[in-house]
């Protein structure tokens, strides 16, 4: 009979206390997770750019949270808030920019927002129609950091990096120009006008141009700037001008320069140079002498046709220009003149003229400088007006010498001095037809209109006279004359006795030149017959 199973033998389990510190595994993904976030977060901290402000007039085109901030069309912040300053006038839009582009946050930055826009003949922000406006940055060039910044209403017309240099323009208006308006050189696009504002005296206005590298080293200390808008039409003494830049400045404007052709200073200006803007290339590049006397000249004549800016002219040369013209009334004569005031540039008369070196009468130095207009005045010097442009009929003012003038002087007295004046070749006309007349007027037509009809009269009684004692013998005369000729006409008919005697005659003529031929062909053949006489001839 088997006997009882036997127990196997296993070991007797011992109780181990649980540790208070270990770790489960199941607690190791929250913890990994911990630590992510938290290197995230630090990360982040680390990462996060500066918060700047950036004040503008509007919202217009901004949203927070979408609006970004672009730099050469790179994102480097987003617009976080839009909020508005405590008074209400403006709004302040906060914008996180990425810690790459902090360097970059310093005092001259500029911000400005871009939307579609039309300005000095150009067209920007197009593309916002469709991404929506941003707001842009230009970098400046200073070291000092910034955190608050007055953002730009309209876009700056150059950036900073852009190489070349600004000038400044002084005119009396803008006329058509603008920011962004296109400056000239030789008809070629070398710049732009980069901003403006109203002077404080509100004479004038101030314009800041931009010219580009390299052609900002045509800007020369003598050169000169002027309006090139629309299409210049000038008429003067020299006829219609027409001058004009390109189509581009016909429809929105421009402004020109250029240096003066035989310039004295060619230095390179330097940057923020002023310059005046005249309004026409011809007052730019007229020349401005060192050395102006102003004169005036006094006239009886019309001066229709004379205006403000003719020239003066010496022999085909402009020694000046006409600055004023008004009336004046002599209370002595009761009269009316026209005074012309005048500029005369005494450089133009001779290069090598030396102030206070004019010789005087008798081989002395003058140091008067009266003496050389009181010199030439004497020798017959006179102001004239002259008929520049017939199409036009534009006048300007001649000086020459009128050696046959009325002996005359220099008011010095006056002020400014008055020079002599002659009357011009229309007016001169016009008092000679005038003398003319006159003489023509104390002839006494009526007197010899009378005179003559006797005369006619007496000569008509003679003409009776004659038809009444010499017609009739010059009517016997006619018919004896008749008479004879109706004779030589008779004897002169073929059938006529004269006519048969003339024909006889003519042939016994004939006859006897004949006989002389026959002789004197014998006497050439027998020339002793003139001594012997005529042989008789043999016959065998």
């Amino acid at each position: 009979m088997p006997g009882p199973e036997k127990t196997p033998d296993f070991p007797n389990a011992e109780a181990t206390p649980r540790s208070r510190w270990r770790l489960q595994v199941v607690w190791l993904v929250p913890v990994l997770a911990v630590l992510i976030g938290g290197w995230l977060a630090v990360k982040a901290v680390i990462e996060k750019g500066p918060t700047i402000t950036i004040s503008f007039l509007t919202a217009d085109g901004l949203e927070a949270g979408k609006t970004k901030v672009k730099f050469k069309n790179v994102d480097i912040g987003l617009v976080k808030t839009i909020t508005l300053t405590p008074d209400h006038e403006r709004v302040i839009a906060t914008a996180d920019i990425n810690k790459n582009a902090t360097n970059m946050l310093v005092d001259t930055t500029r911000f400005w927002v871009v939307r579609p826009r039309i300005s000095g003949g150009t067209v920007s922000g197009i593309g916002t129609l469709l991404s929506g406006s941003y707001i842009e940055m230009d970098v400046g060039k200073t070291k000092a950091e910034r955190r608050e910044f007055v953002g730009l209403e309209t876009p700056p017309a150059i950036a900073n990096d852009v190489p070349g240099r600004e000038f400044i323009l002084k005119s009396t208006n803008m006329g058509s120009l603008d920011v962004g308006t296109p400056v000239y050189f030789r008809r070629l696009q070398v710049g732009q006008i980069s901003g403006y504002k109203l002077d404080p005296d509100g004479h004038g206005v101030t314009l800041r141009v931009f010219i580009n590298a390299p052609y900002d080293k045509f800007v020369l200390t003598d050169t000169r700037f002027w309006h090139a808008s629309g299409v210049d039409v000038t008429v003067g003494s020299g006829g219609i001008q027409v001058n004009t830049q390109s189509l581009v400045s016909i429809m929105i404007g421009g402004v020109a320069f250029e240096s003066l052709p035989n310039g004295f200073d060619d230095a390179v200006a330097a940057t923020d140079s002023t310059y005046t803007l005249f309004p026409d290339r011809a007052d730019a590049m007229k020349a401005h002498y060192h050395v102006v006397v102003k004169y005036v000249a006094d006239f009886t004549e019309s001066v229709r046709g004379l205006t403000v800016g003719a020239p003066v002219d010496f022999r085909g040369i402009v020694v000046g220009e006409v600055t004023a013209i008004y009336t004046r009334f002599d209370p002595k004569t009761q009269k009316f003149t026209i005074p012309v005031e005048i500029d005369l540039y005494p450089e133009l008369f001779t290069s090598r003229y030396e102030a206070g070196a004019i010789s005087a009468p008798g081989g002395r130095v003058s140091n008067d400088p009266h003496a050389l207009a009181d010199r030439l005045v004497a020798r017959g010097l006179r102001l004239q007006l002259k008929t520049g442009n017939l199409l036009t009929g534009q006048l300007y003012l001649a000086a020459d010498f009128f050696p046959d003038a009325p002996k005359a002087t220099v008011n010095w007295a006056s002020s400014p001095p008055e020079l002599p004046t002659v009357p011009g070749n229309l007016q001169r006309l016009q008092d000679n037809i005038t003398q003319l007349v006159a003489k023509l007027n104390t002839i006494p037509f009526d007197a010899i209109g009378k005179n003559a009809r006797e005369t006619l009269a007496s000569a008509k009684t003679l003409l009776n006279d004659l038809d009444t004692m010499i017609v009739p013998q010059a009517q016997g005369t006619l018919a004896a004359a008749h008479a004879a000729l109706d004779s030589a006409n008779n004897a002169l008919q073929p059938d006529s006795a004269l006519q048969q005697n003339a024909t006889d005659m003519i042939q016994e003529l004939s006859r006897t030149a004949t006989a002389f031929r026959t002789l004197a062909d014998y006497l050439e053949r027998h020339p002793e017959a003139l001594i012997r006489g005529k042989q008789q001839e043999t016959h065998p």
